[in-house]
């Protein structure tokens, strides 16, 4: 069986309400990965259903505030996490926010710096 695999930009008015649709229509959150751009980031959340894959890209500035999907996807606190923690993405309303303590890091937000 072959799947569908696509990558669909998103802006913040739009981000929630694609999130509600995907868990709406029985999607489950695969990943959500952060990647650092010169002005901010470019945040990558997957969604999988039977063979198919669908990715939302928002790109955020280092300054601006994410709201977070754990009201919806409640396993996605890791992953927000873990964004939060090595790249310094704003990720606003964890239900479960580790403040910085996910892991046993020597620097604070790592892959923060600039390239």
């Amino acid at each position: 069986m072959e799947g569908c695999n696509t990558i669909e930009p998103v802006d913040m008015a739009g981000f929630v309400p694609a999130v509600l649709r995907f868990k709406m229509d029985g999607w489950r959150v695969v990943q959500i990965c952060a990647a650092r751009l010169a002005e901010g980031y470019e945040l990558s959340y997957s969604f999988g259903k039977e063979y198919d894959m669908r990715t939302l890209r928002l790109t955020v500035g280092e300054e601006e505030t994410v709201p977070s999907i754990t009201q919806i996807y409640p396993g996605a606190f890791l992953q927000e996490n873990e964004a939060a923690e090595l790249f310094g993405v704003k990720i606003e309303c964890m239900e479960q926010d580790y403040h910085g303590k996910l892991y046993r890091i020597g620097v604070e937000t790592p892959f923060k710096q600039k390239g």
